[in-house]
């Protein structure tokens, strides 16, 4: 390694990225897969990810940057959800739940999102890292930088960098570092020494992360049907959530990251964690009947510079509304019953369709002598 690149290397792990590598601005190697992958709408309601401009400049990065000749991608580690073993699955336990997931009315938040918000942590990070190469080549330099924002391949451009191999789950895993991490991209347009592309495929012929996500929305590809995700139904979806993709949601109220828990790759992962993402109670875990009375004043206190506020409180009282339904707790129906009267029609519907199945569960229907 060029001592320009060993500075940069070692100045970003003295910023907390456990990974740096250099790749080119050519155009993505698996940019016909995610073409193909928008053509048979996988990515559900993100018409933001179809638009001809971000698949332009997903295709060019130089469109993004001008002269770009060199992009730094980046790891920081986030800390990681109780591990469960492999052999766990929906089949095995009520309720869907695996082993090492709360139980019963606690809620199941993403790992991610259970800290500060890495949209506010890892920015002034990445310019303290553009400032230092300015530093080392003594002039001022363009540049761009991203953390999940710009319209960019961030897996493809890892891969290709050195980082690790996309895996069966979708996500970028590492040997050492698993895939409990962010990722994000300085654009330069300055020429830096590329890393070698991460070639080996350490999946194997594992299928635990397909076996084992409650709404089979992997796909054989490595990508994934955002129309089936929980992450997606979670957060990004506005509307209602599919009547049978409910109760698949167990208790998940922001995200998932069952894929990534059954991933051997994760079992005994290296990590040093900012202490910016150190859980906070109300995002980590946050109890379902007292999440459901959230005012709109609660909500955006409660969940300031948390990634959780993506969600908004309508969405996000949704969610919760679910998981209260599926956790089948008779104790959730006078939250349920007073979220009939809430102000938004979404928290109303979900929260209506929760009191059904839990008055079900408790009231099942008889069944006649000759029925079978």
């Amino acid at each position: 390694m060029a001592p320009l690149e060993q500075a940069i290397e070692e100045e970003a792990r003295r910023l907390g990225f456990v990974l740096a590598g250099v790749t080119t601005p050519e155009p993505p190697t698996h940019l016909s897969i995610y073409e193909r992958w928008l053509e048979a709408g996988h990515h559900a309601g993100m018409d933001y990810l179809a638009s001809e401009r971000a698949r332009a400049r997903r295709a060019d990065p130089r469109l993004i940057l001008p002269g770009c000749k060199s992009i730094l991608v980046l790891a920081l580690p986030y800390h990681p959800p109780p591990i469960f073993a492999p052999q766990a699955s929906p089949k095995n336990s009520k309720h869907g739940a695996k082993m090492g997931e709360p139980e019963g009315s606690q809620a199941k938040v993403a790992a991610y999102a259970w800290g500060q918000d890495y949209h506010l942590v890892i920015p002034p990070k990445l310019q303290a890292l553009v400032d230092f190469i300015q530093a080392q080549v003594g002039h001022p330099i363009a540049y761009r930088y991203y953390t999940d924002t710009g319209p960019l391949l961030e897996r493809d451009l890892a891969q290709r960098a050195g980082l690790g191999w996309i895996g069966k789950n979708t996500c970028l895993i590492h040997p050492q570092f698993g895939s409990f991490f962010f990722l994000a991209e300085i654009l330069l347009d300055f020429e830096l020494q590329p890393n070698a592309p991460f070639a080996a495929d350490h999946c194997g012929s594992c299928r635990r992360c397909i076996e084992a996500c409650p709404t089979g929305c992997i796909l054989p590809n490595r990508t994934l049907d955002a129309r089936r995700c929980i992450s997606y139904l979670t957060i990004e979806n506005k509307g209602d959530i599919p009547l049978d993709l409910r109760p698949k949601l167990d208790g998940w109220i922001f995200g998932c990251d069952v894929c990534q828990m059954v991933c051997p790759w994760n079992r005994f992962a290296l990590r040093d964690v900012d202490a910016s993402f150190a859980p906070r109670p109300a995002s980590a875990q946050p109890d379902l009947v007292s999440a459901l009375s959230l005012s709109p004043a609660d909500f955006n206190r409660s969940f300031k510079d948390s990634p959780i506020a993506r969600a908004k409180r309508r969405g996000y009282l949704r969610n919760v509304a679910v998981a209260l339904g599926n956790s089948g707790s008779t104790e959730a129906l006078p939250a349920l019953r007073a979220a009939l009267r809430d102000p938004e029609a979404l928290i109303r519907e979900h929260a209506a369709w929760a009191l059904m199945q839990i008055e079900e569960n408790k009231n099942p229907p008889i069944r006649s002598r000759h029925s079978k």
